[in-house]
C-alpha cells in the first residue's frame, strides 16, 4: 500500500508533527532504509518489533519498516507508566525494541531498499494491545488478511479521497494500527500531535480547515469546554466523530447546539477491530440513544446480554495466550466484546454497561453507564462517573463522581433528576467532587482510579 501511494501522491504531504513532514515518497523511501537498518539487527519475518514511541513522524516509518521485513508491530503507548510499558514489552517478546526516535536515524542505510515479500495474507503484521482499566491488557494479532478487510469497510477501492485528518490519540491505538492502509490509500494528510490539548486540536482545526472532528467523548467534551471553541472559526468542520467509549446523549447533544453539524457514533472493542456506528443523515436520536447498526460485513448478535461482533476484521488471536484467545472467541467465529446491550425493532445498539463494570445493589444489577448518562444532563454537571463502593446493608451502592459546572450540586439534587428515568436502587448514595475525572492512557475514564479514590477519606472528613 505505501508503495502504491507513494507512486501515486509523491510529493503530497502524509504527515505533518510540529515543523516537520514527510510526503508519500519519502514515507516510502525512509522505511526502506529503516528496514535494511532492522534486518541488520537480526530482525525476521516473524519476529517482533515494539515500538514505544510518541506520536510523531518515526512511528508510522517504523511500523511500515517492520512491514516490509516480515516483522509484527507491537505498539506500546507512551502515556503509560514505565513499569505498565515493561510489562507489555514483555508480553511481545521483542526481537527489537525502539523507545527513542534516535534510534531511528541509526537504523536508516541510506538509499537501501529491503526484498519485497511475497504476499501473505495470514502473516501477522501488528499487536494492538487492549486498553482495559481492569487487569493486564492483552495484545490482538491482526494479520493482513484482517487490515485488507478493514481497508475495504472503510474506504473501499478508490484512491486519493482523503484530506486533512487530526491524529489525537496514541498511534499505538488500534485506529492508527490497523487502519494506516485505508488512510494510505486515501492519500490525506494527518496532523499528529504528540500529546493531545484541547486548545491545540482546536486550533490546528481551524488554522488547517479540517472538516471532521474525531475523538473520544472525553476530548470532545474537552474541545467543547474551551474557551477557543467559540473565539475560532470552525465553519470548515462538517462531522464530528465519536467513539472509543460511550458519548453520552448529552454530550452528543452540545455537539450539535454548538457546532451545528451532524454527529457520528462509533463502536467497536478492540478485538473485533471494525464494529458499529450511525451515519451523519441518520435521525438525531440514533447518535444519542445508540451506536448504530452494524458497519458493512459485520454481524451482530447478543447472546445472555452480551454484545458479540464476528467479521473478517476479528483478531486472528492473543499473542501468545491461547487459553485467552478460547474465552474471547465463540465457537463460531463471534468475538466475546465484554459489553452488555441490546438491539431495538431498528436494528440499533444500545449499550447498556460492561459485564466487568456492574454492580449488585440490594440484589439488583446496576449498570453506571446507564447512570452516567442520565446524571450528565443534570444541572452544574460538566462530568460525571459512577463507582460501586462496599456497603454493609446493600452490598454495593453507588457514589457520584462529579466534576461541577459552576455551582456543584449536592446528592439530593442528583437523585431528584434522575429520579425521573431511573429506579430507586440505581441512584447514588453518596457522592465526590474532582477537578477532573482521572483517565487511562487511552484517554478513558479510570475506573480502577475513581475506585480508589472513593475509597479514601475524604480530606476534612471524621
Amino acid at each position: 500500500m505505501v508503495r502504491q501511494a507513494a507512486s501515486r501522491f509523491g510529493d503530497r504531504v502524509a504527515f505533518v508533527a510540529g515543523d516537520a513532514q514527510l510526503t508519500y515518497a519519502e514515507l516510502d523511501r525512509r522505511s526502506d532504509e529503516v528496514a535494511v537498518g532492522m534486518a541488520a539487527r537480526r530482525v525476521r519475518s516473524g519476529d517482533v518489533v515494539a515500538l514505544a514511541l510518541q506520536t510523531g513522524l518515526a512511528y508510522p516509518v517504523c511500523y511500515l519498516a517492520a512491514a516490509k521485513v516480515g516483522a509484527i508491530t507491537a505498539g506500546i503507548n507512551t502515556r503509560l507508566s514505565a513499569a505498565e510499558q515493561g510489562r507489555l514489552a514483555a508480553i511481545a517478546g521483542p526481537t527489537l525494541l525502539v523507545d527513542d526516535e534516535r534510534m531511528v536515524d541509526e537504523l536508516r542505510v541510506a538509499g537501501a531498499a529491503p526484498p519485497v515479500l511475497p504476499e501473505d495474507p495470514a502473516h501477522p503484521v501488528a499487536i494492538v494491545f487492549t486498553s482495559g482499566t481492569t487487569g493486564t491488557p492483552r495484545g490482538a494479532v491482526f494479520a493482513g488478511r484482517q487490515l485488507d478487510a478493514i481497508r475495504g469497510i472503510d474506504v473501499g477501492e478508490g484512491w486519493g479521497r482523503g484530506g486533512a485528518s487530526l491524529a489525537g490519540t496514541s498511534l499505538a491505538h488500534l485506529g492508527f494500527m490497523t487502519k494506516f492502509a485505508g488512510s494510505l490509500q486515501s492519500g490525506g494528510t494527518s496532523y499528529l500531535m504528540a500529546r493531545w490539548r484541547a486548545d491545540d486540536a482546536l486550533r490546528l482545526t481551524a488554522d488547517h480547515r479540517l472538516t471532521t472532528l474525531t475523538g473520544v467523548p472525553t476530548q470532545i467534551a474537552l474541545m467543547l469546554a474551551d474557551p477557543r471553541c467559540d473565539e475560532l472559526d470552525l465553519s470548515s468542520v462538517q462531522l464530528v466523530i465519536i467513539g472509543g467509549a460511550p458519548a453520552t446523549p448529552a454530550l452528543v447533544r452540545a455537539v450539535r447546539e454548538r457546532l451545528g453539524v451532524p454527529v457520528s457514533t462509533r463502536y467497536s472493542c478492540t478485538e473485533a477491530g471494525i464494529g458499529c456506528g450511525t451515519h451523519p443523515n441518520d435521525p438525531p436520536e440514533d447518535a444519542e440513544e445508540t451506536v448504530g447498526r452494524p458497519q458493512p460485513g459485520v454481524e451482530l448478535a447478543i447472546r445472555d446480554d452480551e454484545v458479540l461482533l464476528r467479521s473478517a476484521a476479528v483478531m486472528s488471536e492473543y499473542w501468545n495466550d491461547p487459553e485467552a484467545t478460547t474465552d474471547a472467541l465463540t465457537g463460531d467465529g463471534f468475538v466475546r466484546t465484554g459489553d452488555l446491550g441490546f438491539v431495538d425493532d431498528r436494528g440499533r445498539l444500545h449499550l447498556i454497561g460492561r459485564r466487568k463494570e456492574m454492580y449488585v445493589r440490594g440484589g439488583y444489577n446496576v449498570f453506571p453507564v446507564e447512570v452516567e448518562s442520565v446524571l450528565a444532563d443534570a444541572p452544574g454537571v460538566r462530568g460525571v462517573a459512577i463507582v460501586p463502593r462496599a456497603d454493609d446493608v446493600m452490598g454495593e451502592i453507588g457514589v457520584a463522581v462529579v466534576v461541577a459546572d459552576g455551582a456543584p450540586p449536592d446528592l439530593a439534587t442528583l437523585r431528584k433528576h434522575a429520579a425521573q428515568q431511573l429506579a430507586a436502587y440505581k441512584l447514588p448514595e453518596d457522592i465526590r467532587y474532582v477537578e477532573a475525572l482521572p483517565l487511562t492512557a487511552g484517554d478513558k475514564v479510570d475506573r480502577g482510579a475513581l475506585g480508589r479514590l472513593i475509597s479514601e477519606p475524604e480530606v476534612g472528613s471524621h
